[in-house]
């Protein structure tokens, strides 16, 4: 009987492990926070660099919130995991986790926790990082595009399952220049003089975007990603390209891309 439960154990974390790396398989690139939430500067400690550093061992194409991105990135953030490290520390002990969240901001993989007991913040905070680092060794990540597409097979059924009704475009409220990706038709280019004007007003973890009638047009959650918001609601993403605000979300199993000038 003991040996049964043992075996039940070991093949609930085998098959925990290998849904996880599924997960990560078909991310090509992560994008590690500059700055994480319990630090007050941009890659105090070092702690974001040596994260980058660490899943670049890995085999992870990695890039800093603060760095120029490939334009494919650019273009379709959900290609990305984006990656904080989580603080839950004591006062005797800096404990940290490296946290995957999607572009929509769901966690898909967390180390384990890391501890150390150094003293000194930047010896603390590196070696407690290393040590969660140390949990995810068992872990073999080889990119898997084929997985998007059977991902995106898959979200075609549940809409057509939910039966999404034409009444939720006829109540969207602004006009914006809609980009669509899909294989048929050509991307559209939004010009910066056709672009609807969204004024940021500040709520509880986050904005509301509204337009001069005024309307709601987007309500923005904080990420811990420099220019980088959840649209709450549409489980979507919106963020800052060069001069511009592009919100991204899914709609009728298609990426739908709006461009807009937002002043806060």
């Amino acid at each position: 009987m003991i040996k049964k439960t043992i075996f039940l154990l070991m093949l609930l974390v085998s098959n925990s492990l290998l849904s996880q790396q599924t997960n990560l398989n078909k991310y090509q690139y992560i994008i590690v926070a500059d700055k994480f939430d319990f630090l007050k500067e941009v890659d105090q400690y070092q702690t974001s660099s040596l994260t980058k550093f660490l899943l670049e061992k890995k085999g992870f194409e990695v890039f800093l919130s603060n760095q120029k991105l490939p334009q494919d990135l650019n273009n379709n953030r959900c290609l990305s995991l984006f990656v904080s490290v989580k603080d839950n520390s004591s006062m005797f002990t800096i404990k940290n986790t490296i946290e995957f969240k999607d572009c929509y901001g769901k966690v898909v993989y967390s180390s384990e926790e890391g501890k150390s007991k150094y003293k000194d913040y930047k010896k603390g905070y590196q070696d407690a990082i290393r040590n969660a680092y140390e949990s995810m060794e068992d872990f073999e990540y080889s990119f898997n595009p084929t997985l998007i597409s059977e991902e995106k097979a898959v979200e075609k059924e549940e809409i057509i399952a939910k039966n999404i009704s034409d009444e939720v475009v006829s109540n969207v409220v602004a006009s914006p220049k809609v980009i669509i990706n899909s294989e048929d038709k050509n991307t559209e280019t939004t010009k910066g003089k056709d672009l609807t004007t969204l004024y940021a007003q500040t709520i509880e973890n986050g904005f509301q975007l509204v337009n001069t009638k005024p309307e709601v047009i987007f309500i923005l959650l904080k990420t811990n990603i420099k220019d980088t918001y959840l649209i709450k609601d549409k489980n979507g993403s919106f963020y800052k390209k060069d001069t511009i605000w592009v919100a991204e979300y899914y709609l009728d199993n298609k990426l739908v891309k709006e461009e807009y000038q937002v002043k806060f």
